[in-house]
C-alpha cells in the first residue's frame, strides 16, 4: 500500500455535537479516498451501532469496541473477547451491587436486566436509546463477547478495578465504563491493522477527542485531537485541531498535509 491510512473515532469527531457528520467532514473524506488513501474508523462503538456512518462515508474498514474486533475492506482481521470467566465473575458482581451490564459482541448487544435508569441516560448521550435493546441475561453464554457497558457511578468504580486486574475499564459517561481484555485499545487494534495492511508507522494518521483515545494517540505516530476534546487528551496528541463543529476534521487534515 502506498497510501497514507487514517482512522477516525465516531463520536465528537466524525459527528458533531447533534450527532451528525458535517459536510466539510464529509467531503474532507472523500478527498482522501480519491487520492488514494485508506481510511478506516476506530471506535467504542459496535459494528451495528455505527453502520450508517460507514455507509454515508463509503467505509468499509473500521476498528471497534476499542480495538476488541476489526474489519479491514469487509473482512474480520482481529478477534479478542473477553475470557468468558471473566464475563461472569463481573456480571455476578455487578449483580451483587445492583449494577446493569450490557454484554456487546458483533452483531447486538443485551443488558442483563430489563430496564436501569444509568442504562438510559448513558446511552442516550450517544442517542441510541432504542425500545429494540431487549433484555436477555444469558446472551453472554456461549458468545464472544468483546465488550461490555458496565452502569455504576465513578464512586463505585475502584471496586471493580481491584477486585477485576484481568480486566481493563474505560470511563465515558458518569454512569458507564467499558469493560475490555485487560491491555485491549484502540492502539492495539491500529497496530494489528497496521501490519496486515503493510502501512510503515510514519504513513499512520489518528484523530479523537474521548478519553478512550488517549493511548491511541499517544501511540500513532501522526495524531491529531479534536478541539473539543478535554485536556488530558489534547496532551496526548502530537497536533490539535479546531472543534468538530468548526471543520475541525478538515482543518486537522490541513494541518498535518493530507490536504
Amino acid at each position: 500500500m502506498t497510501g497514507k491510512l487514517i482512522f477516525f473515532d465516531v463520536d465528537g469527531t466524525l459527528l458533531d455535537h447533534d450527532k451528525r457528520i458535517p459536510a466539510s467532514a464529509k467531503q474532507a473524506v472523500r478527498e482522501l479516498q480519491d487520492a488514494g488513501h485508506e481510511v478506516a474508523i476506530a471506535t467504542g462503538r459496535g459494528p451495528f451501532m455505527f453502520r450508517e456512518i460507514r455507509e454515508e462515508l463509503g467505509i468499509d474498514s473500521y476498528i471497534s469496541y476499542n480495538g476488541q474486533f476489526a474489519v479491514r475492506r469487509g473482512e474480520v482481521i482481529l478477534r479478542n473477547p473477553i475470557r468468558p470467566d471473566l464475563v461472569q465473575k463481573i456480571t455476578e458482581r455487578a449483580l451483587e451491587l445492583d449494577h446493569a451490564i450490557v454484554y456487546m459482541n458483533d452483531e447486538a448487544m443485551k443488558a442483563n436486566i430489563e430496564r436501569h435508569d444509568y442504562i438510559e441516560e448513558s446511552m442516550a448521550s450517544l442517542e441510541l436509546v432504542d425500545k429494540t435493546m431487549a433484555w436477555d441475561k444469558d446472551y453472554h453464554i456461549g458468545r464472544e463477547i468483546y465488550q461490555c457497558l458496565l452502569f455504576c457511578t465513578i464512586g463505585d468504580e475502584m471496586k471493580y478495578r481491584e477486585e477485576f486486574p484481568e480486566l481493563g475499564f474505560i470511563r465515558w459517561h458518569q454512569f458507564s465504563m467499558d469493560v475490555l481484555p485487560l491491555g485491549g485499545s484502540k492502539a492495539q487494534g491500529i497496530e494489528t491493522y497496521r501490519k496486515l495492511a503493510g502501512v510503515r508507522p510514519e504513513d499512520v494518521y489518528a484523530f479523537g477527542d474521548g478519553l478512550n483515545d488517549i493511548e491511541m494517540l499517544q501511540t500513532v505516530h501522526n495524531s491529531v485531537a479534536m478541539g473539543n476534546a478535554v485536556e488530558s487528551v489534547q496532551k496526548a496528541a502530537k497536533h490539535v485541531t479546531k472543534d468538530v463543529a468548526e471543520d475541525g476534521i478538515r482543518h486537522g487534515l490541513e494541518l498535518v498535509g493530507l490536504l
